[in-house]
């Protein structure tokens, strides 16, 4: 039996005649006749008792019937509640962010969830890429915003934004070290200073060590250290020069406590992606979650919250991705 032959049978009952039936459901008659011989036939037994004024139900009809009627309303209550939760999403989605980028987007997004979704709760998790790409394959994030490689296979995912890699160093130069006073510098000038970079296992120091061995250079590395905060510190004092994203040195330069320089041959970028897990379905809270880091993301970039950055539409072939 289907929905279909349980809504036909208590429609005959009610209307208490076949012809009836016929008219209101706006079936032929033979047609209810068969639905109903073939729902006796796989239960095994009568369900109408047939009258010169009209049919009523046997007593295994009156089982049928009662039965028929929770079953339907029992639908249309699941079909209502699938419509609202379409319209209405609801739910809790766990976002992964590196810090670097949940500095700029964590507030600005919760906000607008916040309006736009009040019956959903979002929960936000800081970890480096690497950290949160895992999390989506065991499931303990719906949604990430990272860095990651194109070829990762376990992910789905597409760029939204491309971030600018530029040179920083001390407002007043080294001893021994000279810059152009304005201007690029090249990917070799940068590998012979004095660097203070993350650890071997950052993302974005592997995305330097990678180029340099492309380049045939080696990188002149004087203190490794994780905190960006820390490296500007460390740059600031004149312990050495670096390489970030323009958005996390952007106020320090602005104030005149650091000097950047823009890399050129190669220019040097990073690709912000939108990512979940390709082997899951993703349930509509997730969806518009989605939607919606991916609107401010570009808000962020258009109103200029977001320095050295630009929107994309799709990966830039040879493109070098890397951590937060």
């Amino acid at each position: 039996m289907d929905l279909r032959q349980l809504r036909y049978f208590v429609a005959i009952v009610e209307s208490g005649s076949f012809s009836r039936a016929a008219a209101v459901l706006n079936v032929a008659q033979p047609a209810l006749s068969l639905h109903v011989r073939n729902m006796e036939a796989d239960l095994g037994t009568q369900l109408l008792f047939r009258s010169p004024h009209g049919v009523l139900p046997t007593e295994a009809g009156d089982i049928l019937l009662r039965n028929a009627r929770i079953i339907i309303d029992q639908f249309a209550f699941a079909a209502e509640e699938i419509r609202g939760h379409e319209s209405e999403p609801s739910g809790e989605v766990r976002l992964g962010l590196p810090g670097t980028i949940s500095q700029i987007l964590s507030v600005p997004l919760i906000i607008a969830a916040k309006k736009r979704y009040p019956r959903i709760k979002l929960t936000i998790a800081e970890a480096m890429s690497g950290f949160i790409t895992d999390w989506i394959r065991e499931a303990k994030i719906d949604l990430a915003v990272l860095y990651i490689p194109d070829q990762d296979r376990t992910l789905s995912s597409y760029p939204v934004l491309s971030e600018e890699l530029c040179l920083l160093g001390p407002v007043a130069p080294m001893r021994g070290v000279k810059l152009p006073t304005d201007g690029p510098v090249s990917y070799k000038q940068v590998a012979e200073l004095p660097l203070i970079l993350p650890s071997v296992h950052h993302g974005l120091r592997e995305l330097l060590e990678g180029l340099a061995g492309e380049k045939q250079v080696e990188l002149n590395t004087i203190i490794d250290v994780d905190s960006y905060s820390n490296i500007k510190e460390l740059v600031k004092e004149a312990m050495g020069y670096s390489v970030l994203p323009y958005n996390a040195i952007s106020r320090e330069v602005q104030d005149g406590r650091l000097k950047h320089w823009p890399i050129r041959k190669p220019e040097l970028q990073r690709d912000v992606y939108l990512a979940h897990a390709a082997d899951r379905p993703m349930p509509n809270a997730v969806t518009v979650i989605e939607s919606l880091c991916r609107e401010i993301l570009l808000e962020l970039v258009e109103t200029g919250r977001w320095r050295g950055v630009r929107a994309v539409l799709q990966v830039t072939p040879g493109t070098t991705k890397a951590d937060g």
